[in-house]
């Protein structure tokens, strides 16, 4: 099982992700596009690198924003592979 992070390590490492923000257990993060194909197109770009982690985002989409929250479920709360796909997700446009 994964290691929960500590609460400055959590801080430390979301200072290195700025759209990303702090929801209690979860890190999430809101992307906004210019219609429902491109938000969807998105979603789609995160399958590969999510599943080459085996660490997948709970994701919500309205339209043409995507809701993305990250959270290693069964270790209870944020790990590293929380922050390691955080980054990958960051760098898809």
């Amino acid at each position: 099982m994964a290691t929960l992070l500590t609460t400055d390590a959590i801080q430390s490492k979301l200072s290195e992700l700025p759209d990303w923000s702090l929801n209690g257990k979860t890190i999430t993060c809101t992307r906004t596009f210019k219609n429902f194909i491109a938000a969807v197109d998105f979603v789609n770009r995160l399958v590969e690198p999510a599943e080459a982690a085996g660490h997948h985002p709970d994701l919500a989409i309205s339209y043409n924003k995507v809701v993305i929250e990250l959270s290693t479920h069964d270790a209870g709360g944020l790990t590293e592979k929380d922050f390691a796909l955080a980054q990958t997700i960051s760098a898809i446009d």
